[in-house]
């Protein structure tokens, strides 16, 4: 899992419940494949949903 586009990856910490017990976890980005035009062709790539966001603002302006 990780964003072809800005290269975020996952990171680790703890989940914390009610009575304060931490156990260890992984915090993934949301990272989906897609087709996107770039530089006037379409090339399939990963791309975590922040990068999705900025891309499609970007392309309406």
């Amino acid at each position: 899992m990780k964003c072809e586009v800005c290269g975020k990856v996952g990171m680790s910490g703890n989940n914390v419940s009610h009575s304060k017990r931490r156990t260890k976890t992984r915090f993934m980005p949301n990272v989906h494949k897609m087709t996107l035009s770039m530089d006037g062709e379409s090339k399939k790539v990963k791309i975590c949903t922040r990068c999705l966001r900025s891309q499609h603002k970007a392309a309406r302006a």
